[in-house]
This record gives C-alpha cells, sequence and structure tokens, in this order.
C-alpha cells in the first residue's frame, strides 16, 4: 500500500495560479527593470520548488526509484508516466535546471532579461498540474471529498 499524501500535493499545485499571475504580468508588461526582473526571478524559482516538491511527493509515496538530483526527479516521474506522453517535459527539464542559478548564483542572474520560459511556463504549470491530478487519480481512484 503507498502512502501519499494528496492534500499535500493539492496544496502545493494550489500555488501554481498566483505563479501563473505573476509570469504573465512580469511577461506582458516586461519593461527589462528592477522590479519585473525580481518578480519573474521569484516565480521561476517558486515554479522550481513546485514541480521538485510534488516530484518529490509522488517518488516517495509512490516508492520510486531514488533521485539524485532536481534533474534526476523529473526524469524519474517522466519514466513512471506521471507526465504520460506529454510536451511538457523539456521545458520542465529546463525550468529545474534553473534552480542552482536562481538560488546559488543570483548575484549573476540576468534581471534585465526576459527568460523565454516566463512566456510559456504559465499553461506548462497548468500541464503539469493537470497530469499529476490525473496520474493520482489513475493510481489511487479518485478522490471524493464532502
Amino acid at each position: 500500500m503507498y502512502y501519499v499524501n494528496r492534500k499535500q500535493i493539492e496544496t502545493i499545485l494550489e500555488q501554481i495560479p498566483d505563479l501563473n499571475d505573476g509570469l504573465r504580468h512580469a511577461a506582458s508588461s516586461w519593461d527589462g527593470g528592477t522590479i519585473l526582473g525580481l518578480v519573474q526571478e521569484r516565480c521561476l524559482h517558486l515554479a522550481v520548488e513546485v514541480v521538485t516538491d510534488v516530484g518529490s511527493c509522488l517518488i516517495d509515496g509512490f516508492i520510486m526509484r531514488d533521485a539524485g538530483s532536481y534533474e534526476d526527479i523529473i526524469s524519474i516521474i517522466h519514466e513512471e508516466k506521471v507526465l504520460g506522453d506529454s510536451v511538457i517535459y523539456p521545458d520542465l527539464t529546463s525550468l529545474v535546471a534553473l534552480r542552482k542559478p536562481l538560488v546559488q548564483d543570483y548575484y549573476v542572474w540576468e534581471r534585465k532579461a526576459l527568460h523565454p520560459l516566463t512566456l510559456v511556463l504559465p499553461s506548462v504549470l497548468e500541464q503539469f498540474a493537470s497530469e499529476v491530478r490525473g496520474y493520482l487519480d489513475r493510481e489511487l481512484g479518485i478522490e471524493v471529498t464532502g
């Protein structure tokens, strides 16, 4: 029997609409300034955390192979068909590769440039949430609340 904390996963996935609002605002209002640069940077960082936290919950809960890196988390959930035949795998891999520059090398992060993922990430994150929820429903059965 698996112990998957669906409530925790859902709580994390519920952060996506706010991140998407921030990403869309940064992209649509981009002026190369510091404020929007910081908005973009924080949204990208939190998107990495959302994806890797959910991936880690799935890996632990379904007793998948251990991840050796953040990139490995994405590979594992892709191999385990959480993402199905999804086209978002390359974008998620690119996103997770940003963790080190955003968290450790933040002092050299280019805040004046609109990162290409900022434009596509809202739809990628929405599809990620949908794929995760679908996987949980397939593997555990549809959760009935009430």
